[in-house]
């Protein structure tokens, strides 16, 4: 109703539950026989546990996304030349990921911005090995930091902490527009095809934090 433009189609999805991501995928493929560009962009920074029994961060940033562009991967490569581009975080450089308790919060005072930060780590690693693994199909794809974005990230954070994260974002993060600029470059700029699977800052192609170049580590967590 915003845009004015009745090619602006709603459906809905919640991420943090497998059942809504699966209906979504489901009502997506009988309604639209295209899909050339997939941008998975969601994310929160919140404790809490999903219905599906994982970290509300884990399931949302990372496992969600996963299943989603798992679910529509055959339409991508059937429109193909297509693009995945998945917003991740600078944040992936204190991630960490063990295979064994991938979805289980971390332990310790600060358990919530580790879950993040994991959940941003999977992010890169999961557009590494998805570039891996199309090798040949025409669907590339791109892990992407926007910046420090003045979004309603913040929204779950505990009320003591509130007063200071939110002067902050005020004074300090991009506003949303800017934040989309480079979401919007690897989803339309020609040429980024030999780039897939890379890293991308407002700067261009970056090379992310050691674990997030770790091809084993990719592997595990695709499996």
């Amino acid at each position: 109703q915003e845009t004015g433009n009745n090619e602006v189609l709603f459906m809905h999805l919640d991420l943090a539950s497998l059942r809504s991501v699966r209906a979504f995928a489901s009502t997506f493929l009988c309604q639209e026989p295209h899909l050339h560009l997939l941008i998975n962009n969601a994310g929160v920074s919140a404790g809490g546990t999903t219905e599906d029994g994982f970290s509300l961060p884990f399931q949302v940033n990372h496992l969600g996304h996963f299943l989603l562009t798992q679910l529509l991967l055959e339409r991508l490569r059937s429109c193909a030349p297509s693009r995945v581009v998945i917003v991740a975080s600078s944040a992936h450089c204190a991630g960490r990921l063990h295979p064994e308790s991938l979805g289980r919060p971390p332990s310790g005072l600060f358990s919530t911005f580790q879950d993040y930060c994991d959940s941003k780590l999977a992010n890169v690693l999961h557009a590494r090995e998805l570039a891996t693994r199309e090798q040949g199909t025409q669907v590339t794809c791109y892990a992407v930091h926007p910046g420090f974005v003045n979004t309603s990230l913040f929204r779950h954070a505990p009320l003591w902490l509130k007063p200071l994260l939110l002067p902050l974002a005020w004074l300090l993060f991009l506003d949303a527009s800017e934040g989309a600029q480079v979401v919007l470059d690897c989803a339309t700029q020609d040429g980024l095809e030999p780039l897939s699977g890379r890293y991308f800052t407002d700067c261009g192609p970056r090379l992310p934090w050691p674990a997030g170049r770790d091809d084993r580590l990719a592997w595990a967590l695709w499996e």
